[in-house]
């Protein structure tokens, strides 16, 4: 796997995108609506045209209604397909049990029922978001991608998260600078089971978070508990809001509301496992 290359122009970037895509002739890719996968899917639509680009994203209780209605914007700006699926891992002991390879079971469902979709549509190639930096963190929804012969365009070609969001920048993708939202599942500790109650609450926790002025915020649940992460240099502002914010999370059944002085970290509920 290539490293990524900060030193290389934008156009050069492009270039080696364009000709990465001369070897395939039709792509659907699996779209979150961040912007890893979004600028993998402009480029599909770029490069291929559209009758041989798809976007299909999976309308799962872990993906936000407002990261839901994002994509559909983005499909609509862009004049790409987009294809929505309803996929069953919430059911899946495998899934719903949380252990720390909960990933793998997620992508499994969401790489299966991407492959069932494209039976009747030959030549499809299902393509990822995940970029080159993705690989140094704990991620086991990659050995899905692999198992499941899934190309990934920006790892492929050495691309990195900052070029990422300078690509799309250029491209003049609108949601270039949209803070990662990793699924609602990540904010429940490993061994705790996901449920759809859970899930619920987080996504309105996070809305409260956000009317606050917090775009960029973790609402990470312990059971009764809420410990909500937002960068360091955002904690002060935090800190003045809070008695609004703890009422309103009340309000959705947690019985305290903490502030982690750390600051958000992505991940890190990774280091219960040792990563």
């Amino acid at each position: 796997m290539k490293h990524p290359i900060r030193s290389r122009s934008l156009e050069t970037l492009l270039e080696t995108l364009e000709f990465w895509f001369t070897g395939i002739d039709k792509s659907v890719t699996a779209f979150s609506g961040g912007i890893d996968s979004s600028l993998v899917l402009y480029l599909s639509r770029k490069f291929l045209c559209k009758k041989k680009a798809l976007g299909c994203i999976s309308d799962s209780p872990a993906l936000k209604r407002a990261d839901l209605e994002l994509a559909e914007t983005f499909c609509s700006e862009h004049d790409i397909r987009l294809e929505i699926i309803h996929t069953t891992e919430i059911d899946d002991e495998a899934y719903f049990s949380n252990p720390s390879n909960r990933c793998f079971a997620c992508k499994t469902h969401l790489y299966r029922d991407l492959a069932r979709f494209i039976e009747s549509q030959p030549g499809f190639v299902i393509l990822n978001g995940t970029n080159a930096e993705d690989f140094g963190d704990y991620r086991p929804g990659l050995l899905a991608a692999k198992e499941h012969e899934v190309r990934s365009p920006l790892a492929e070609c050495g691309i990195g998260k900052a070029e990422v969001r300078l690509l799309a920048k250029e491209l003049g993708l609108s949601n270039w600078d949209k803070p990662a939202s990793p699924c609602l599942s990540s904010r429940i500790p490993y061994g705790s089971p996901v449920t759809r109650e859970k899930l619920s609450q987080i996504e309105a926790a996070e809305a409260v978070l956000l009317h606050y002025g917090f775009s960029d915020a973790r609402v990470r649940h312990f059971d009764t508990e809420s410990k909500i992460e937002v960068p360091s240099s955002d904690i002060p502002a935090l800190v003045r809001q809070l008695p609004h914010i703890e009422k309103a999370l009340k309000g959705l059944g947690f019985k305290t509301v903490c502030i982690d002085e750390e600051g958000l970290v992505s991940g890190k509920l990774n280091r219960a496992i040792g990563q």
